[in-house]
């Protein structure tokens, strides 16, 4: 693949998800590292996400420099997936295999009837007992928070340098659980748009080469764009009335539902190694 890629191409090719319809606990199926459903592995992209964030070993032959740390980037989009869409200790329950699968956190299974309380809302496809993950775009595009990744690569950035910083929440009726308003403002501090609050008390990030996510993609169809990824190894608790509130009050990246998720890739050929 040639390596100058438009902001125009990666702005296409990062592109959609679809609202979350609801979670239905089957059993994971055993993924082959030769070939995906669809047909052949995509081997001429670089490594792919999302992963489990447990194991390290990779053998995708792409190598790209790690991107800076965030609070050298832009801030371009924040966006949710339900559930959750990397595997990692905190969130090891498999939901299903469609694009509304993805991962639970661990502690699902036992909330309590006030944390599993429903509650009214604007915010689509989230309800208590739900997981999310919550991704942080950031870019070295010069630009401004919006709605959609095509808001990171602005027109006339080529070769953009993205970075994800990745938590993922278990979504609960508890005021005093976390407040999402807090991790979804914007702030402009040190000549950069940067997020409010990024929980720091859920374990290292592990950072990792990969790619954008969604589920338009798999391991037949690969996305083209490399990304570094932060992502946090355990789940937070997050309140539900904070979550539709974002919604609620409307947003500057316009997002009113929880997105699908693109499966776990598992094939060691379309994966970096973790160093």
């Amino acid at each position: 693949m040639n390596n100058r890629i438009s902001a125009a191409s990666i702005a296409a090719a990062i592109g959609v998800c679809v609202a979350y319809a609801g979670p239905a606990q089957a059993e994971e199926k055993a993924h082959q590292s030769v070939a995906d459903d669809d047909g052949a592995l995509c081997l001429t992209f670089g490594p792919q996400s999302p992963r489990d964030i447990s194991k390290v070993d990779g053998i995708n032959p792409v190598v790209f420099g790690l991107a800076p740390p965030r609070t050298e980037m832009e801030l371009c989009n924040i966006h949710t997936h339900t559930n959750a869409e990397h595997k990692g200790p905190g969130y090891s329950v498999f939901v299903s295999d469609g694009e509304h699968g993805g991962y639970a956190c661990n502690e699902t299974g036992s909330l309590s009837e006030a944390e599993l309380e429903p509650l009214e809302g604007e915010f689509h496809g989230v309800a208590p007992g739900d997981t999310i993950e919550v991704h942080w775009v950031h870019t070295t595009c010069t630009a401004e928070p919006g709605p959609g990744l095509g808001s990171c690569v602005p027109e006339g950035c080529e070769n953009p340098v993205l970075r994800v910083e990745a938590q993922t929440f278990l979504v609960v009726n508890d005021r005093d659980a976390l407040d999402f308003m807090d991790m979804v403002s914007v702030k402009h501090g040190g000549g950069y748009f940067q997020p409010g609050v990024i929980p720091s008390n859920t374990g290292t990030p592990v950072v990792y080469l990969g790619s954008t996510t969604g589920p338009s993609y798999n391991q037949s169809q690969c996305s083209p764009a490399k990304v570094t990824w932060s992502v946090r190894p355990q789940c937070a608790k997050v309140d539900i009335a904070t979550v539709h509130e974002w919604a609620e009050m409307g947003n500057v990246f316009e997002e009113d539902h929880s997105h699908g998720v693109r499966q776990l890739v598992t094939a060691p050929e379309l994966l970096s190694s973790i160093d």
